[in-house]
């Protein structure tokens, strides 16, 4: 079941706050899609203390819990990035937003570690999409695949670029996760009560989705170093590699992947078209998914063995 018409969301900043302008054109974007937008406090505060948060810790964690656990809510929309949401995670109660129905949640960058919050304590999926109050939703395709993301989520099920190039050929089966490779690399001591009966999928494994933002290759020599050595890849059965917007330059990074997780010894490809590059993508978290590395480099949702569409993070359609 897909998001409709008349539906309520809930916009939520988990991390730093969004000029005013922006939060008018996310609501007016929301409403322009026949939803009904419900703006959270965060959304509109400020830490007194530190500018770069949306509000204390405790206003954030509440708004991103109660947004959860509102049957009336039927999705969340976290706005913008920047840095804090690691700040709340430990302020989020398990058991209550366990107990609530789960919905989609939207949102990328400084949410990576969020998605992987929601997917490794409560086993749900989620997605990895461009946020509303940021520039990025002056980009139309953008745009058009988060608003296809919230009104028609099983439409897509493929995912590639024109740039899109194989590292290392081959082909990886798995649950998706990841998404901003500084977050994962900063967050690996915020994990500290996994589940891993909901770590993996169909054989076991996992797809790491990796992109980043401003980051210079020694920098992500060192965030692919931590996770190595913290077990991260682990499990990981195949690496798609998206966007290094205003990072070095692609051929570098790429060679970086290729040196550093080449010796794992599984498919990589680059380029898939996700991550806060032009035209991104919008791609769910904790669904199973297939690794294609070949001539065209492809990464797509699995069937399961009656070859229905898996479980999607749209609202009544997950399980714990």
């Amino acid at each position: 079941m897909s998001i409709g018409p008349g539906d309520r969301v809930a916009l939520v900043a988990p991390a730093s706050p969004s000029p005013a302008e922006r939060l008018a054109t996310a609501v007016g974007l929301v409403s322009s899609w026949g939803l009904t937008p419900v703006t959270f406090p965060s959304a509109t505060d400020t830490s007194a203390r530190a500018s770069y948060l949306s509000g204390t810790d405790r206003v954030r964690a509440n708004d991103v819990q109660q947004a959860w656990c509102d049957p009336d809510i039927a999705g969340i929309f976290c706005i913008r990035g920047g840095y804090g949401t690691v700040r709340i995670l430990d302020l989020l109660e398990v058991d209550a937003m366990a107990n609530a129905e789960p919905k989609p949640l939207y949102g990328s960058s400084d949410i990576t570690s969020l998605h992987e919050w929601l997917r490794e304590q409560l086993g749900v999926p989620t997605w990895f999409t461009p946020m509303l109050a940021t520039d990025v939703m002056d980009d139309e395709l953008a745009c058009d695949a988060l608003r296809t993301a919230v009104l028609d989520p099983t439409s897509v099920r493929q995912w590639s670029s024109i740039d899109a190039t194989t590292l290392v050929p081959g082909h990886a089966e798995g649950q998706l996760i990841g998404g901003n490779l500084s977050l994962l690399a900063s967050t690996t001591g915020a994990r500290r009560r996994p589940r891993p009966e909901t770590s993996g999928s169909m054989n076991g494994g996992c797809i790491a989705l990796l992109e980043d933002y401003t980051e210079s290759t020694y920098r992500i020599d060192g965030y692919l170093q931590t996770l190595l050595r913290s077990g991260w890849f682990d499990g990981v059965t195949g690496v798609a590699l998206g966007s290094w917007a205003e990072c070095s330059p692609v051929e570098e990074i790429h060679a970086l992947c290729l040196e550093v997780l080449g010796p794992l010894g599984i498919p990589i490809v680059g380029a898939l078209g996700f991550g806060h590059g032009p035209g991104a993508h919008s791609i769910p978290l904790g669904v199973p998914g297939v690794l294609s590395a070949g001539h065209t480099p492809t990464l797509q949702l699995a069937s399961g063995p009656d070859s229905r569409t898996p479980t999607l993070p749209s609202p009544g359609r997950q399980h714990r």
